[in-house]
């Protein structure tokens, strides 16, 4: 009871900033910082979330990826606007996650530990709004696309695909080579899956940037996650990894949860940080 009481009453608004060094850059190049912010789930009343979100900005990251469910209503639009206003003064690109789409549900938690049936009627949300809004703030939506982003005097290429938890993703759209001519390949996905990461690697992608795991949201302490949600495996469902010599992947644990299940327990709240650096 001590435990459930600490995960909600404490831990699921204890934000923090997680920070680490990624060398992926192109040799010579001035080091870029990345923020990268995930899972929301965004309530109207939520105010101390979009304070926190809004504040991010006092990092002074020169760019941004946000790597899905921002949204937890339909009505949290305004709400999400609001948090990413500063954020949107500054370089930066996106993707959907399912909760984008779908508004979340009460659910029993042992159905995490249950093979996936998914039953999908039309989107309950409306994420086509929110990515044009986003759109409209500057940011690059690379929702099956790619795009360039133009970082201070540097070029960064992007690769995205939709949702791959609702099996929205289509990778033909974006498949081959990574453009070569620019300082580090950024993949987005809103779920780590691994299909998907290893297309990402052979394409010649440096980093790969995900959510939706919260991070296993409900972790043993100093351990691995109890699930993952996704086919990540429990040890790297939150945190900087490589993929193989040459990629990378950051799992963000995430800002937010389902409003119906808000508890998080040795698995704070968090943005990352990355400080990309050149290769050694």
């Amino acid at each position: 009871m001590a435990a459930f009481a600490y995960g909600v009453g404490y831990e699921v608004n204890a934000y923090t900033v997680r920070e680490a060094e990624v060398p992926v850059l192109s040799p010579g190049a001035d080091p870029i910082r990345l923020l990268h912010i995930s899972d929301l789930h965004l309530l109207p009343q939520q105010r101390r979330r979009q304070e926190w979100v809004r504040g991010l900005a006092d990092l002074r990251p020169d760019l941004v990826v946000n790597t899905g469910d921002s949204m937890a209503s339909a009505h949290s639009i305004p709400a999400i606007m609001r948090a990413l206003e500063p954020l949107l003064d500054l370089p930066g690109a996106f993707v959907p996650g399912n909760n984008d789409y779908y508004e979340p549900k009460r659910k029993n938690p042992i159905r995490y530990f249950l093979p996936k049936r998914r039953i999908l009627h039309p989107p309950t949300l409306p994420w086509p709004e929110l990515a044009r809004a986003m759109g409209r703030g500057g940011w690059a939506d690379v929702t099956n696309q790619r795009a360039t982003v133009k970082v201070g005097d540097a070029l960064v290429a992007f690769a995205g695909t939709d949702d791959p938890y609702l099996s929205r993703d289509n990778y033909a759209a974006i498949a081959g080579p990574a453009d070569p001519d620019t300082v580090v390949r950024i993949a987005a996905i809103h779920a780590p899956e691994p299909r998907l990461m290893k297309r990402f690697a052979a394409d010649g992608y440096d980093l790969l940037l995900a959510g939706h795991t919260h991070g296993g949201q409900v972790r043993i302490p100093f351990g691995p996650a109890i699930v993952t949600n996704c086919g990540m495996d429990r040890r790297r469902a939150r945190g900087l990894h490589p993929w193989d010599d040459h990629m990378s992947f950051n799992v963000s644990a995430g800002i937010g949860t389902n409003p119906y299940l808000p508890i998080r327990f040795a698995c704070r709240p968090e943005a990352s940080l990355l400080t990309l650096v050149p290769r050694r």
